[in-house]
């Protein structure tokens, strides 16, 4: 809900309503909200009470229309080429860079490969108490990594 620059709100803990103390009025009195429930500010209704089921379906509407169409960004073809191509020489694919470092002694795998043997390990009834709780623990990093 709007509030007026310069108000100032609290909670009040008995009754667990937020209350905004205005700003001075014309006649030098300061007037909570609850008192002035039902004026407006502005374009914004301070009480949330007065609005319709239909005007917040429609205001709901129109947020979800305006989500699409700035969903819906339209890149010619030759542009998106474009950019494949400069990924493309950005980056290697893994395979080929399983096979550099495979070259060089050094195994490279995937989190989700790494995850399959923690499971495998875990399920394993040779694997003693303390290697299924190692496993448990490094499972546990590598989902909270994904």
């Amino acid at each position: 809900q709007a509030v007026p620059a310069g108000s100032h709100v609290r909670l009040n803990l008995q009754t667990g309503d937020r209350e905004v103390k205005l700003p001075d009025s014309e006649n030098g009195k300061s007037d909570t909200r609850k008192e002035r429930r039902s004026k407006r500010l502005g374009k914004v209704d301070v009480d949330s009470t007065s609005f319709t089921s239909q005007e917040l379906k429609k205001a709901l509407a129109k947020m979800k229309e305006s989500e699409k169409a700035e969903r819906k960004i339209w890149f010619p073809p030759s542009a998106l080429k474009a950019h494949e191509e400069e990924v493309r020489k950005k980056f290697r694919p893994i395979e080929q860079l399983k096979e550099e470092f495979e070259k060089l002694n050094v195994k490279m795998e995937t989190d989700y490969e790494i995850m399959v043997k923690l499971i495998s390990k875990f399920n394993n009834s040779a694997s003693t108490l303390d290697e299924k709780v190692a496993a448990l623990y490094d499972l546990e990093y590598y989902v909270h990594q994904v």
